[in-house]
């Protein structure tokens, strides 16, 4: 989370980087969603896998930063951010009765984005829930672990 300064002009909420992903049969669902957040997401800094990104920046006329396609890399890429805290949410619209060839890839992403503390949204009601709370936009202090001496476990501290 940054405070976000824009042309000397200091926006009186918090700026969080957003990733927008789907899978097939739910991209219409997450496209549907999305034009019906537009006004807030236009707020925050988005992010998508490929083909989801370049229908998300069409359909919302919104510039989308697009990591590689979820089974080419992009979900190994999302978390990666995740994990640096580069992402503060993640909106995964998944099929959870469909088999994907990238399964596993599907349930590392959910695992990391879950390990470092970040914000998820699995459907629409999540994703609703989420971004509709009065802290999405406060200045809500993001806890992340503190793994030190290589432990499993930890404590979550501060991370701004």
């Amino acid at each position: 989370m940054k405070d976000v300064m824009k042309r000397n002009q200091i926006k009186p909420w918090i700026t969080r980087n957003i990733t927008l992903v789907a899978h097939d049969n739910q991209k219409e669902e997450l496209l549907d969603w999305s034009k019906k957040n537009r006004g807030l997401l236009s707020r925050h800094n988005l992010f998508a896998t490929g083909t989801t990104g370049a229908l998300l920046a069409d359909c919302l006329d919104l510039p989308v930063h697009r990591f590689l396609s979820g089974p080419l890399g992009g979900d190994q890429q999302i978390g990666a951010a995740i994990a640096e805290g580069k992402i503060d949410v993640l909106v995964f619209f998944w099929d959870p009765l469909e088999p994907q060839p990238h399964d596993p890839d599907v349930k590392a992403l959910l695992r990391i984005a879950t390990l470092w503390n970040a914000g998820i949204a699995v459907n629409r009601t999540t994703a609703d829930l989420l971004i509709t709370s009065a802290l999405f936009e406060a200045d809500y202090p993001t806890k992340r672990p503190n793994f030190t001496g290589g432990a499993e476990r930890s404590t979550l501290v501060d991370a701004n």
